[in-house]
C-alpha cells in the first residue's frame, strides 16, 4: 500500500475512533460551540506545523484569489455543513444521519467526472453500490424516513462533497497543510460569527474543565484527521479518497462491538465485507499505486 493511499486509510481509522469517542464525550455541550472550538484548536496546531516546517513562506505568497478560495473551503466545508448536520441530527436518528453522510461517494464521483474528467466505469459503479449497501447493513438500518432532519443532513453532505472537490483543485498548487489550515481557520471564524449573531457566544463562559479537556482530546483526533486526509488527498483521486474513508464505519462498528457489549449481527458481517470489496474496487479502478509514489516525492509534509 503506497503512502498516499496509506494516509487516507489512516484518516479512516482516525475517523472511526473519533466517532466512537464523541458518542461518549459531547453530551451536554452546545454542538455549534463544540465544533467551533475544535476548529480553532486544530487551526492553531496546523499553523504551528506550518511555522516549524518552513511552509510559512507558502502562506505569505498566497494571492488574494487563493485566500478567497481557502475561505470558500472554510465556508462550504468547515462551517455551514456542520451547522446543518448537527441541526439535522436533532431531528433524525444518528444511524440515518450516518448513512446519508456515506452517500457522499455518489456526489463526489459525479463532481469528479464533471471537474476532473474522471471516467465512470463498471468498477466505480459496483464499488459505489457495495459501499452504500455495506454501510446500510453496518448501521443496522431497518427502515428509513426522509424527514426534515434527513434533508438537512443530505444538504450538509452535498456541501462536504463540494468542499472535497474544491480542496482537491487547490491541492494542485498548495500543500495539504495549508489547505487544511484554510479550512479549519475560516471554518471556525464563520461558526463564531454564527454564534455571535445567534447570541450563543455566552456559552463559552459555561464551559467547565471537563468540557474543555474533552474539546482538547477530540481536537487531537480532528487534527490527525485533517492532516492525514488533505495530505493524502493531494496524492490520490478524489473519488478513491472518499471511498477509502468508508472504512471508518467499519472501525466504529468494531469498537462498539468490543467496548459497548453490542452483538455483531450477521448483517453487519456482510456490511464489513461489502465495504471492503467496494473500496477495493475503487483502488483497482483508480490505478493509484504508481501515481502515489510519483506525487509523494513532490510533496512536502513538514
Amino acid at each position: 500500500m503506497k503512502r498516499g493511499i496509506l494516509l487516507v486509510f489512516l484518516t479512516a481509522i482516525i475517523s472511526g475512533v473519533s466517532i466512537f469517542l464523541n458518542a461518549f464525550g459531547v453530551k451536554g455541550i452546545n454542538p455549534y460551540m463544540f465544533t467551533g472550538a475544535k476548529n480553532v484548536v486544530v487551526a492553531l496546531f496546523l499553523f504551528s506545523i506550518i511555522l516549524l516546517s518552513g511552509q510559512f513562506k507558502e502562506l505569505k505568497k498566497l494571492k488574494f484569489k487563493e485566500w478567497g478560495k481557502l475561505s470558500l473551503i472554510g465556508l462550504v466545508g468547515g462551517s455551514i455543513p456542520f451547522l446543518l448536520f448537527f441541526k439535522g441530527l436533532s431531528m433524525a436518528s444518528s444511524a440515518q444521519g450516518s448513512f446519508i453522510h456515506k452517500t457522499m461517494i455518489i456526489w463526489v464521483v459525479i463532481l469528479a467526472m464533471i471537474f476532473f474528467k474522471e471516467k465512470l466505469n463498471s468498477k466505480i459503479i459496483a464499488g459505489s453500490i457495495l459501499l452504500l449497501i455495506g454501510n446500510f447493513f453496518l448501521l443496522n438500518l431497518m427502515s428509513f424516513e426522509f424527514n426534515t432532519g434527513a434533508l438537512l443532513i443530505f444538504i450538509a453532505t452535498l456541501f462536504w462533497a463540494a468542499e472535497i472537490v474544491l480542496s482537491k483543485q487547490m491541492l494542485k498548487n498548495l500543500s495539504g497543510n495549508v489547505v487544511a489550515f484554510g479550512r479549519m481557520f475560516f471554518g471556525s471564524l464563520f461558526i463564531m460569527v454564527f454564534l455571535g449573531l445567534t447570541n450563543q457566544l455566552s456559552v463559552i463562559q459555561s464551559l467547565t474543565l471537563p468540557y474543555l479537556s474533552w474539546i482538547l482530546i477530540t481536537s487531537v483526533f480532528l487534527f490527525g484527521y485533517v492532516f492525514t486526509f488533505y495530505n493524502g488527498l493531494k496524492l490520490v483521486k478524489v473519488s478513491t479518497a472518499v471511498a477509502i474513508l468508508s472504512f471508518g464505519s467499519v472501525v466504529t462498528t468494531m469498537l462498539n462491538f468490543v467496548f459497548s457489549n453490542q452483538l455483531f449481527l450477521l448483517g453487519q458481517v456482510f456490511g464489513v465485507l461489502a465495504v471492503v470489496c467496494g473500496a477495493s474496487l475503487f483502488l483497482i479502478s483508480s490505478n493509484q499505486i504508481k501515481k502515489s509514489v510519483i506525487n509523494f516525492k513532490k510533496t512536502k509534509f513538514f
